[in-house]
């Protein structure tokens, strides 16, 4: 009998992957995808991609979509009692694993998994401590398509925000920068692949910068809400460079 679980789905490259090898594997039953999203702008987390494009990906994936709803720029405990009530639901419908496409940030895991056991659940990570050199050419050559959607400043400038990532875009990145962007550097939206049954369409709109205070609370690059506040590597010393997909 299938283990069921949870897919904490965020729309980039590492969720695709991350999923692609939970859905080879045939061990598990996916339950749902479970992506939070910001309630007043209706954007995925941190991502800024539109909810109509986050159900578009689940439609053609086949697989249900819960969202999250949060307020823009939640505290820790307002994000956390969110996901606390629908993991229990979750787990009452036969849920007791939650899978992630984390792939070498100790204190991000150790996180989750501290706050999965408070409801005697565990976690999963299909890409853990992978070479994020070997999975950014595995994602490519199984014939996914990946658009950045946000680029830290702190990092990459305006110009690597809007481009789909190929060999040509790995090249092009500073010594210093994560291939898959596993430090916060950028985000993406997958638009098609192994696991999607048509492909998304989408056009893109305009490019926008947004400043954040080094006070605020937010979202990282796989939808837990950390507190920056007074964090030695603050990324919200910078700014973020969005393009919006219509």
């Amino acid at each position: 009998m299938k283990e069921r679980i949870i897919f904490n789905w965020s729309g980039g490259k590492d969720s695709a992957l991350a999923l692609h090898k939970i859905l080879l594997s045939e061990k598990y039953e996916v339950m749902c995808l479970l992506t939070s999203v910001s309630a007043q702008y209706q954007r995925v987390s941190m991502h800024g991609v539109r909810v109509d494009l986050l159900e578009a990906q689940a439609k053609s994936i086949g697989l249900p979509l819960f969202k999250i709803e949060i307020p823009d720029m939640p505290t820790i405990q307002v994000y956390e009692e969110a996901m606390r009530n629908i993991l229990i639901d979750l787990k009452n419908k036969g849920a007791n694993i939650s899978v992630f496409g984390d792939i070498f940030l100790e204190d991000l895991r150790k996180y989750r998994e501290d706050k999965l056991s408070e409801l005697n659940m565990t976690g999963y990570f299909p890409l853990w401590k992978i070479s994020t050199k070997e999975l950014i050419h595995e994602f490519i050559d199984a014939g996914f398509k990946t658009i950045t959607v946000c680029v830290n400043d702190k990092y990459l400038d305006k110009s690597f925000v809007g481009r789909i990532i190929d060999s040509d875009f790995i090249k092009d990145l500073p010594p210093h920068v994560d291939p898959c962007g596993e430090n916060g550097e950028f985000h993406t939206f997958v638009f098609d692949g192994p696991i999607f049954k048509t492909p998304i369409s989408f056009e893109k709109g305009e490019i926008v910068y947004r400043k954040y205070t080094s006070s605020v609370q937010i979202k990282d690059s796989n939808d837990e809400d950390i507190d920056y506040k007074n964090h030695a590597d603050n990324p919200f010393d910078n700014g973020f460079w969005y393009c919006d997909l219509l």
